[in-house]
């Protein structure tokens, strides 16, 4: 960090500010999208984090990293709005179910607990190091954007989750954490012990069940094998395919609906019941997101002829098969650059 450049953000001056902070941009969007779920959330909260940054660097004193700092200020503003926000008690319970379009499907093996997470381009990732961040952190960046580590972390507390992301993912010591969190040092190893557990139970296969082999390398000859036959099947409405291609766990989710199906049965039972609607997609668009590979659905409108994009979906791929297919409402495909309608 240049002294000029921070004496003259100091004065006044936008432009040696966003150079100031630009280095970190990406990290702290990342940072706010692990805490909150949201795309859409975590664009407002960065916003907020910045002004505030803008608003406050008088009050920068150089005792920590200016990257520290940020930190501070992003990881309190989205505790913040975890606090304050009703969406997680609005979101659709069970009751709410059979009142929403969807009426049709077939009983859900489950249903979901966050409803309100959106998926994350891969181009947003771009500016973030390869290599672990920090001295203590348990995972790569890259690591933990997946959607099973993102939903996981969804269900822990506000400060158990805060937590696990400054010590595991962005490496700060136990001693940084607590005085970014404003907490003992003992509270925080409690509350990462706690974390830790929760989460390793979401992630960890039932007793009995032998855990998958992990996911095929981005880009490898192996998940452009497992691609390839997923678009044949899913273009050429062969549920066997489908199914064929599938874990004996798969597991499919919807948000922000909370229908959730597990269990190569339960899947098959769900793709009968919508193959009307999922006929009408001819054209997958291929896209990467949450590091995983992920497609545009375009279907055709029978008046105009013309496409239009009904959804997003990420596949995840384990074990030699498809583990999990999430499908995400329209509006999450202007992040990724995919257009509303294509000829």
């Amino acid at each position: 960090m240049s002294a000029d450049l921070l004496h003259r953000a100091r004065s006044g001056d936008r432009e040696a500010f966003a150079e100031l902070v630009e280095p970190y941009r990406t990290e702290l969007h990342l940072l706010c999208y692990r805490m909150l779920g949201s795309l859409q959330d975590a664009e407002d909260t960065l916003q907020e984090v910045l002004l505030a940054a803008w608003m406050g660097l008088e009050g920068f004193e150089g005792r920590s990293s200016l990257r520290t700092w940020l930190h501070r200020i992003a990881t309190n503003r989205c505790l913040n709005a975890l606090r304050s926000s009703s969406r997680r008690s609005a979101a659709l319970a069970p009751a709410d179910a059979v009142s929403v379009p969807a009426g049709r499907l077939p009983k859900p093996s489950r249903f979901g607990e966050v409803p309100w997470l959106q998926p994350y381009p891969d181009l947003l990732l771009d500016g973030l190091p390869d290599t672990n961040p920090g001295p203590e952190a348990r995972y790569e960046s890259r690591e933990a954007i997946s959607l099973a580590f993102l939903t996981a972390l969804q269900l822990l507390p506000p400060n158990q989750r805060a937590v696990l992301l400054l010590r595991d993912v962005l490496g700060y010591r136990a001693a940084e954490a607590a005085d970014l969190l404003g907490l003992t040092e003992s509270a925080v190893n409690s509350a990462l012990k706690r974390a830790r557990q929760a989460l390793d139970a979401a992630r960890t296969p039932p007793i009995g069940a032998s855990a998958d082999p992990p996911a095929p390398a981005p880009g490898s000859p192996q998940e452009q094998e497992l691609t390839d036959r997923f678009v044949a099947a899913f273009l050429g409405d062969d549920i066997d395919a489908l199914i064929a291609l599938m874990t004996d766990d798969v597991w499919l989710r919807m948000p922000p609906m909370p229908f959730e199906y597990r269990g190569v049965e339960d899947a098959r039972r769900f793709f009968v019941a919508v193959h009307p609607h999922r006929s009408a997609v001819i054209r997958l668009v291929p896209i990467r997101a949450n590091g995983q590979p992920a497609w545009g659905e375009y279907a055709c409108d029978q008046v105009t002829g013309t496409l239009h994009c009904v959804g997003v979906l990420v596949a995840t791929f384990a074990g030699g098969g498809l583990s999990e297919l999430t499908h995400f409402e329209a509006a999450t495909a202007s992040a990724f650059g995919l257009p509303r309608t294509m000829a």
